[in-house]
């Protein structure tokens, strides 16, 4: 999904000022989700332990949930949509350093060392030179070569190659997969030669004609219908904690760097969805025996609720804004 996002949405010159622009409302949306994740921690009288983890699993954001409505109704190379794009990078980079901190902690029972921080920044700046690299200097010369095979599949094998090779790249830095994926996706974007219509149509059905509704369905095993049942009024509070702290904290934030009232509505809702990292991030608390399964089901229902509902927000938010502009 962020791949075909990066891949055919994303400039990677756009990209590149809408990060700066993305800043503020990115550091302000976490902001928000975190302190009502750790606040209602406490108010369930977790430990700090657990808590936090709540803080950190409140915060990231799975913009592929409303990339198809951005795009449906050409509103992702918008200015809210570009900024949503930076914003869930840059967010998703935040979100792992705050989760290295919850998993040192639960592993030894300290906070991690400056030094720890540090190599984590560090593998990050190196993949993203890497990247940079092979994508200016590499790939272009990779699809020159397939080109030049005249095998009709030969372009679209390469695209899905580096797919899975940026995924598998960021893996083993470490990062999570969906980060490689985009970062492949928008590299791709800025060689002409790999995206050829054919090859763009074919990469659309893969991902959404059959990937991306396997995502979903996995989403939905999941969740454990005894333990939310014992969970109790704890799953609603969850939901309504953590997108209103995403919505809240987005719109403020863009507020704050010049947006109108439905671009900053359209922001809040954007950052609003959990998908892929929060997954991750859910599954590694389990496992640590962070979190229990009544935690762990409620916090994968408001994935589920996120998902089926920001979509419809979206789409609303964008026509109620697009009316006010006719209006006009």
């Amino acid at each position: 999904m962020l791949f075909t996002a990066g891949y055919k949405e994303v400039s990677l010159k756009n990209l590149k000022s809408e990060s700066i622009t993305a800043l503020v409302p990115t550091l302000s949306q976490i902001a928000f989700a975190f302190i009502l994740g750790f606040a209602l921690g406490k108010i369930f009288e977790f430990s700090f332990l657990q808590s936090f983890f709540m803080g950190v699993a409140f915060s990231p954001t799975g913009v592929g949930v409303v990339l198809r409505t951005l795009i449906d109704l050409n509103y992702l190379s918008s200015r809210p949509g570009t900024a949503i794009l930076s914003s869930a990078v840059l967010d998703d980079m935040i979100a792992l350093f705050l989760l290295s901190v919850v998993v040192t902690f639960a592993r030894f029972n300290r906070i991690p060392t400056v030094q720890a921080i540090l190599l984590i920044a560090g593998k990050i700046l190196l993949f993203l030179l890497i990247m940079y690299i092979l994508g200016r200097y590499l790939f272009p010369k990779l699809f020159t070569y397939a080109e030049k095979m005249h095998a009709k599949e030969a372009v679209f094998s390469l695209v899905v190659m580096i797919a899975l090779f940026s995924a598998y790249l960021a893996d083993l830095f470490e990062l999570h997969s969906t980060i490689g994926a985009f970062a492949g996706g928008v590299l791709l974007s800025e060689i002409p030669l790999a995206k050829l219509q054919d090859v763009q149509s074919k990469v659309n059905g893969l991902a959404h004609g059959i990937l991306i509704p396997l995502f979903f369905a996995f989403i939905g095993f999941l969740i454990d219908p005894y333990a939310l049942r014992n969970a109790g009024s704890f799953t609603f509070v969850v939901i309504l904690a953590a997108l209103s702290g995403k919505l809240a904290g987005g719109f403020i934030g863009s507020k704050a760097i010049g947006f109108d009232f439905y671009e900053s509505l359209i922001f809040g809702v954007g950052v609003m969805p959990r998908a892929g990292i929060e997954l991750v991030i859910l599954t590694i608390g389990r496992e640590l025996q962070i979190i229990n399964q009544e935690i762990f089901s409620a916090m994968v229902l408001m994935v589920v609720v996120s998902i089926l509902i920001s979509p419809a927000c979206m789409k609303w938010a964008i026509q109620a804004r697009q009316r006010k502009n006719g209006r006009q």
